[in-house]
């Protein structure tokens, strides 16, 4: 049973994605207590920071922990769930805890700023200004998505965005900087998606006989890798695994194999060379794999070449393609949530 994806609200969604980045960007504006929080770190009075947040919310702080630590502060992830059950000791007055949430009020964004209040500082970064998060945070950024009928696309797309310009405003650079290279990012993606149906038929011939999708990648791009595997789970019932490259080298190579379908993000110049022959040996040893990024092979998978904060953004966008290939292949609904709920309230 194929479904009529012209009309499927998740598509629409998808399709959004430029208008809501370009609405994002618009709205971000630098405030007194990010201000704040920028000198606190900057001399020290602020000694770690702690980014977290839960599925797609969670793999979209990957990029920001890499620039946090490539300009010297400290600075790691941890799942909402682990911090405030495993690791509240982070939750001290030394610690800024950058927590995302598209909601703003899952069950575990609800214990966290139980146990923070008056222990840490919280900036927020949420598409709902009337959260309970945005409400009791010392700081809040927004992202200005709109409402999303399911799987997480627009809103995660922004919430990189945001989370690119924070950086800049959280370690004394000016966030105009940063905004300018992400200025053209929403055109770009416009132009991606504005080929999508093309884009699925490809998808659609190349998955054929698919039974397992692999999205591989290293640095920046393993925000994409977990995304991608978490929405193509949820949004077409698809088995998918997200991992680093160099993870898979170690042991999942075994069980490469002509059903299974392993995506390589080529990623920033830094690691491609690796990721390229990843991609090669596993062709050659009988299994099937592509590459995603500006040479790659097939049009569905070649993105433009962009400034590193913007590369994350786009990179999303073929997988969230081939959800949609996917969901028709098996005859889902793409983006029809059966059993999960849009915000989660039960941990």
């Amino acid at each position: 049973m194929t479904h009529d994806l012209s009309a499927n609200p998740y598509l629409q969604d998808i399709l959004a994605q430029p208008q809501a980045l370009r609405d994002t960007l618009a709205g971000l504006a630098q405030t007194a207590a990010l201000r704040s929080f920028s000198r606190r770190l900057l001399s020290g009075s602020l000694r770690r920071i702690v980014l977290t947040g839960m599925g797609s919310s969670y793999h979209a702080l990957h990029p920001l922990l890499l620039t946090l630590i490539g300009r010297g502060l400290t600075a790691q992830m941890i799942e909402t769930s682990e911090l405030i059950h495993y690791a509240p000791a982070l939750l001290e007055p030394k610690t800024l805890i950058i927590a995302v949430s598209q909601s703003g009020r899952s069950a575990e964004i609800i214990q966290l700023l139980a146990q923070t209040k008056g222990r840490a500082p919280l900036i927020a970064v949420t598409n709902s200004p009337d959260s309970p998060l945005a409400a009791q945070a010392d700081a809040a950024v927004f992202t200005r998505a709109g409402e999303e009928f399911s799987v997480s696309c627009k809103t995660y797309s922004t919430a990189l965005a945001a989370l690119a310009w924070l950086g800049d405003a959280l370690t004394g650079r000016s966030p105009s900087g940063v905004l300018a290279e992400l200025a053209p990012t929403a055109d770009l993606a416009a132009a991606y998606l504005s080929a999508w149906e093309k884009h699925v038929a490809l998808l659609c011939e190349r998955l054929t006989g698919i039974r397992q999708i692999t999205f591989v990648g290293r640095g920046p791009s393993l925000a994409a890798v977990g995304t991608a595997a978490l929405t193509t789970k949820e949004s077409a019932h698809f088995p998918a695994e997200g991992m680093s490259s160099a993870a898979f080298r170690h042991g999942p190579l075994e069980m490469i194999n002509p059903r299974q379908f392993v995506l390589v993000y080529t990623g920033p110049a830094a690691t491609a060379v690796l990721n390229r022959r990843l991609a090669a040996d596993i062709n050659a040893d009988g299994g099937r794999a592509a590459l995603v990024g500006p040479a790659a092979d097939l049009d569905a998978f070649i993105l433009p070449s962009t400034p590193g904060i913007a590369a994350p953004i786009l990179e999303i966008l073929p997988a969230q393609l081939i959800t949609l290939a996917l969901a028709q292949l098996s005859g889902h609904e793409a983006g029809r949530f059966e059993r999960a709920h849009k915000i989660t309230t039960i941990e």
